[in-house]
């Protein structure tokens, strides 16, 4: 698909209502929004993934919030050698400025389950970040794609040593330690209460809440957490 006709199927579906909401939710958002939901933006998504991928993402001009979550959808849906795919996330991960795009991203790119320590390479060049969304893309791939075995060990030490000084790069982490939590409660409980535990303040406290808000862990186990107690 040619990026007019694109653009053309984005206005057929927008929504100014929905472009309010989106918005009001996306403060960070820096481009123009036409409201497409997301279920509509998959299925077009999907198409460009099955159709000449690269050359929409070559040519892209992220000139929307609907051109830019293209981008990281059709990035996560396109077949092709793994090191084409991870090139285009690498190029990719430093543009992203909202929430919505950078969690997309992190839950499209399934590729990571077939090819995890590629993948994870890659995200270890953005672990040092200080960037806000560089940041959240690292804790929240990790926590989609790498919640495994093999991984968690890892995983667990990553966000022990992510730089969280901002809102979206915090609660990124903060919801992965959560989801840590629902998955591997004991390996969590001890990392909570580690003397080596380096997690902010503000992070820390606000894993507890969202571990207390999630229905996935045990509440039970929440109550081993030292620190939870005093909450």
């Amino acid at each position: 698909m040619k990026i007019e006709e694109i653009k053309k199927e984005i206005d057929a579906l927008s929504d100014p209502k929905n472009a309010e909401f989106f918005l009001k939710l996306n403060p960070t958002a820096k481009t123009p929004c036409a409201g497409v939901r997301i279920p509509q933006m998959r299925i077009l998504a999907k198409k460009i993934a099955k159709d000449n991928y690269r050359e929409f993402l070559d040519n892209n001009p992220l000139d929307s919030f609907e051109m830019e979550l293209l981008q990281v959808l059709v990035i996560g849906y396109a077949r092709d050698d793994i090191n084409v795919l991870l090139e285009y996330l690498r190029k990719i991960i430093p543009t992203i400025h909202d929430w919505s795009v950078n969690d997309s991203l992190c839950q499209t790119f399934k590729i990571a389950k077939k090819y995890p320590q590629e993948t994870y390479n890659l995200l270890m060049e953005f672990k040092d970040s200080k960037k806000e969304y560089e940041v959240r893309v690292v804790a929240i791939m990790l926590m989609s794609q790498f919640l495994n075995d093999e991984y968690i060990d890892r995983v667990i030490n990553v966000l022990n040593s992510l730089y969280t000084d901002s809102y979206y790069s915090r609660m990124g982490v903060a919801w992965a330690v959560a989801t840590v939590m629902a998955k591997y409660p004991a390996k969590c409980i001890d990392y909570m209460n580690s003397p080596n535990n380096h997690l902010d303040e503000w992070t820390y406290n606000k894993s507890i809440q969202k571990m207390k808000e999630s229905f996935r862990v045990d509440k039970a186990d929440i109550q081993k957490i030292v620190k939870a107690k005093e909450k």
